[in-house]
């Protein structure tokens, strides 16, 4: 599947319809996508490209007479190795940064981003916290002063019987080491990511047509200075409060200058009219800048202070004041996360959805990324210990542990999953029943003259559809979740009291201690997979299509939505795959093409975008055809902002309704848009919304047809493009377009 030289000679044949397929996050081929086995590339690159059958082969055109031809964009949010699993490590970072995207469609936008944006200030806080006490806490302080912990370790036991000073300035470069490989993760060449500018005239009245627009604009780069700065900072603030007992009037001073500088970035990320702005502002850009610098330079002054300064340092411990840190740092997460629950609360958006589209998903991502990054953070600063321990005898090993407040961390993990599974479980009971009924009912009517023999292949189709359902209960127990983890993080902070969970729950419910650090054992054990399962999912996610489908959904979700919270969250494939299309179908209508998209699942999602910045004259000449649409389901109730009704009309509107949605029961990610109506029945939608979806029968049918030995698949959320009622549709379209012509 080589680049031809030149575009085919059917490009040039003015006045044909041109089906333009965009897959979803199954990441198939050309060939697959197109059910065409010799396929070309006509534009784009490696990464993403547009495809076309080779020129001199049949099969050329598709239903009534279209020019077939594909996007593959499955390779931008994945690409390399090192890119997908600079995904996975910045998780935490990934889902913080969509939280932003999840606001409710009211007023009180900027509390909200103020909330969201100091939230991802405390991330990267936390990163720096983590490995700054692995290797200033545990290596230079504890084990460093143990000769059982440098016993066998060559490569630092160099630095054994050092100075404390010399020893923390030395293990210093590990943290700012770490603040490095994020900052070149941030700013690093977008690579496939680079800018694809779209079509002049193409400003849409709703925020979603700025997808595409924003991750490369200067509000990225302002941002990423302002982390780098709290990174730089936070470093700063750890050593200097170790030094301040005894490190003289040197320290205080450079302790008043961090933490001014660090409230200076917590008012500079809610500067809101400032820092978005979409253009170079001179002014601002130079004082982030100078922040970053000055952040930097500050931290040089503090290493080499607390290298030089002969004051001696405190005997025994962990790290001076790295523990009450650690607990004010979860306590100002709790404290922002309850915040932001407040302010979704008091932003009700009341529409006929209830519940789900008053921005709930906001605060319940936020806790789920805030969450993660204190479990993982804990767990790599407790195997970190266990590595250092060793066969330590049981005193060392309590001197080596790490400080209460992540032991704590770890304890509030456990139960958070733990309740959840049983709430999960429970609610997968209890709603069973209910699903089970809707299921049947919808499935005899499908097949009301099913014969007796067709029952358990009935039942099959009726556990199908009501397993589907249960996509719509996945928010509430998100939400319990969101609270399990809020409370977790809420009682780590009763590691400064200098207790452990196990004595604490004894003393409280009579529950022995020895089960609580059971517990314990095993939420550490949980987390370790989870960091295991997440790097496994990450290496073969974009490598083996079957594993793809499953964890494709979180990698393609998180990284459609610009950089708007944080900077070191992975980047935006949108600004690349948003603009493309448009300057495609642009292309083509140039060419005097009419063109029908067609997407699938997520490809949906990005035509729906790419409509909003086509230019009116080229609208006008455009038909669209979605099938397995989560924008529904899924976006319209998860980012009501971006994604509402209002913006799906509007969409309609610029193409003239030349709209048609597929959709099945079985589906559980994608649904109807506008209307659930089944064929033949009125739409309980006016206009031409009412018009739009088209509810497919599946499977066709339960009984073993003549020409086959097994009944119809079952198709769920599969592609469609093999199925007769979608080359009718296609027809359908394509027609419209050639009338309207």
């Amino acid at each position: 599947m080589s680049r031809s030289p030149a575009p085919p000679d059917v490009e040039s044949a003015s006045g044909d319809v041109v089906e333009l397929r965009v897959h979803g996050v199954s990441g198939a081929g050309a060939e697959q996508v197109l059910d065409r086995p010799d396929v070309s590339q006509v534009a784009g690159d490696r990464s993403g490209g547009f495809y076309r059958v080779r020129p001199g082969y049949p099969g050329a055109t598709g239903a009534g007479g279209v020019v077939l031809e594909t996007y593959r964009w499955n390779d931008l949010p994945s690409g390399t190795a090192v890119r997908t699993l600079s995904l996975v490590f910045l998780l935490p970072f990934m889902l913080c940064n969509v939280a932003i995207w999840m606001r409710p469609a009211t007023a009180g936008a900027l509390v909200f981003k103020a909330l969201c944006r100091l939230l991802a200030v405390t991330l990267t806080a936390l990163y720096v916290l983590t490995v700054a006490g692995v290797a200033l806490d545990l290596v230079a302080w504890k084990c460093l002063a143990m000769p059982t912990c440098l016993s066998g370790r060559s490569w630092l036991s160099w630095l054994g019987g050092r100075p404390v000073g010399l020893r923390l300035a030395v293990l210093s470069l590990v943290p700012v080491g770490a603040v490095a490989v994020v900052w070149r993760l941030g700013a690093r060449p977008a690579g496939p990511f680079a800018t694809f500018r779209p079509p002049a005239a193409t400003e849409g009245r709703h925020e979603l047509s700025v997808v595409g627009r924003w991750d490369r604009a200067p509000l990225v780069a302002r941002l990423r200075a302002i982390h780098v700065a709290v990174a730089f900072g936070t470093l700063n603030l750890v050593l200097l409060v170790a030094r301040l007992g005894d490190g003289g009037a040197g320290a205080l001073v450079l302790l008043v200058v961090t933490v001014a500088g660090l409230a200076t970035c917590v008012v500079l990320v809610c500067l809101h009219p400032q820092i978005d702005s979409v253009r170079a502002h001179r002014g601002i850009d130079r004082f982030t800048r100078a922040l970053r610098d000055s952040s930097c330079a500050l931290t040089a002054l503090v290493v080499a202070l607390v290298a030089a300064d002969p004051a001696p340092w405190p005997d025994g411990g962990g790290l001076p004041g790295y523990s009450v840190t650690v607990a004010a740092l979860f306590a100002t997460q709790t404290c922002l996360l309850l915040t932001l629950w407040g302010v979704v609360l008091s932003m009700r958006v009341r529409q006929p959805e209830g519940g789900a589209r008053r921005g709930y998903g906001a605060p319940v991502i936020a806790s789920v990324a805030t969450g993660l990054a204190i479990a993982f953070s804990a767990e790599v600063v407790y195997r970190v210990a266990d590595l250092l321990d060793r066969n330590a005898p049981t005193a060392e090993r309590l001197a080596t542990s790490p400080p209460l407040p992540y032991k704590w961390a770890i304890f509030g993990f456990f139960l958070a999953v733990m309740v959840a599974l049983v709430v999960g479980a429970g609610t997968v009971l209890l709603s069973r029943p209910g699903r089970r009924r809707s299921a049947a009912a919808s499935v005899a009517r499908d097949f009301p003259h099913a014969p007796p023999d067709a029952a358990p292949r009935l039942r099959q189709v009726e556990k199908a559809v009501a397993r589907a359902s249960f996509t719509e209960l996945l928010e509430p127990l998100g939400v319990v979740y969101a609270f399990l983890a809020g409370l977790g993080m809420a009682t780590s902070t009763v590691g400064l009291l200098g207790v452990y969970p196990g004595d604490v729950v004894e003393r409280l419910t009579g529950v022995p201690s020895g089960l609580v650090n059971f517990g314990v054992t095993v939420g550490s054990y949980l987390i370790a997979a989870t960091l295991i399962a997440l790097l496994v999912g990450g290496l073969f996610a974009y490598r083996t299509m079957e594993f793809r489908r499953y964890v494709g959904v979180l990698w393609d979700l998180g990284t459609f939505w610009p950089r708007g919270t944080h900077p070191f969250a992975p980047p935006c494939y949108a600004e690349r795959a948003v603009p493309e299309l448009s300057r495609r179908i642009t292309w083509l209508v140039g060419q005097g093409h009419r063109v029908v998209l067609t997407g699938h699942s997520h490809g949906s999602v990005l035509l729906a975008a790419t409509v909003l910045q086509l230019p009116p004259a080229v609208g006008e000449r455009v038909a669209l055809l979605t099938y397995g649409s989560p924008l529904r389901r899924l976006y319209q109730r998860q980012f009501p902002a971006y994604v509402g009704e209002g913006v799906l009309r509007e969409v309609g509107d610029r193409i003239g309704w030349r709209w048609l949605n597929l959709w099945r029961d079985t589906d559980p990610i994608g649904s109807w848009i506008f209307c659930p109506h089944r064929v033949g029945e009125p739409s309980s939608v006016a206009g031409p919304a009412g018009s739009v979806d088209r509810r497919l029968r599946d499977p066709w049918d339960v009984v073993v047809p003549p020409h086959d030995s097994v009944p119809p698949p079952l198709l769920g959320h599969w592609p469609g493009e093999f199925d007769p009622r979608f080359a009718e549709a296609v027809r359908d379209l394509a027609d419209r377009l050639r009338r309207a012509g």
